[in-house]
């Protein structure tokens, strides 16, 4: 597998929770749908509850499990994230994932709220979420100007009939982990180059897949690359 940001930032902390206890790491993801971010955690040996309101994804995910052979490490449970105190027991998991969620919860505070309850104490918690300058851009190389404007001027980077609530920059994400008690201690891109090279040129160029990932894992700290990455990643501490 190739290197991927996000998945060495969780690694790097799956290991730390393995230096500190010898039971599996009790890993919660919240929204986590399918098991894009479930069934590999699970096949690296982490006992991973995946809550989701979907239950057509919740079946994909149990379907996925089995075929990994992982069925045993995954729990599925059927519900929103802003009842997640009513679903899983609370300060319990090492590591909280919140990929893709923020973006479209009703109340972000409560939201975070919820997903700084559900770590135990010094445990993790890991949010994904879309990045209002990289949309904007998006918009001006389409031709989309007044949508541009749009992303720029309006505080949450919400487009009219959008059906995200809600889209970060670098400060507003730091700030919304900090008002819910986090301590960030990563915040990086998702995203920043990979989408730039056309599929052809990978294709053609032996080597190239490989060095466009390790450039997209140098960037993804890098402001001000990060800044205008697809995605924002943070990596944030219950205290």
């Amino acid at each position: 597998m190739r290197p991927d940001a996000v998945r060495l930032a969780l690694d790097t902390e799956l290991a730390a929770v393995r230096r500190r206890h010898a039971e599996p790491p009790r890993v919660l993801d919240v929204g986590g749908g399918s098991g894009v971010w479930a069934v590999p955690l699970a096949a690296a040996g982490c006992l991973v509850t995946v809550v989701d309101p979907s239950p057509n994804a919740l079946a994909t995910l149990q379907r996925r499990a089995v075929e990994a052979g992982v069925a045993d490490h995954v729990t599925a449970v059927q519900g929103d994230s802003d009842a997640l105190s009513d679903l899983v027991p609370a300060g319990r998991a090492d590591l909280v994932l919140g990929h893709g969620v923020l973006e479209v919860v009703d109340d972000l505070a409560a939201a975070l709220s919820q997903l700084a309850g559900a770590a135990a104490p010094g445990g993790a918690v890991s949010v994904l979420v879309a990045n209002r300058y990289s949309a904007l851009i998006n918009r001006v190389l389409a031709g989309r100007l007044v949508d541009a404007r749009q992303l720029l001027d309006d505080p949450e980077g919400q487009l009219p009939g959008d059906t995200l609530k809600r889209r970060f920059d670098v400060e507003s994400l730091r700030a919304a982990l900090s008002a819910a008690g986090l301590d960030v201690e990563l915040l990086q891109g998702y995203g920043v180059v990979a989408d730039l090279v056309p599929g052809a040129v990978l294709e053609s160029n032996p080597g190239a897949a490989e060095a466009l990932a390790q450039l997209e894992v140098a960037a993804a700290t890098q402001p001000p690359l990060r800044d205008v990455a697809s995605r924002l990643h943070a990596l944030a501490r219950r205290p």
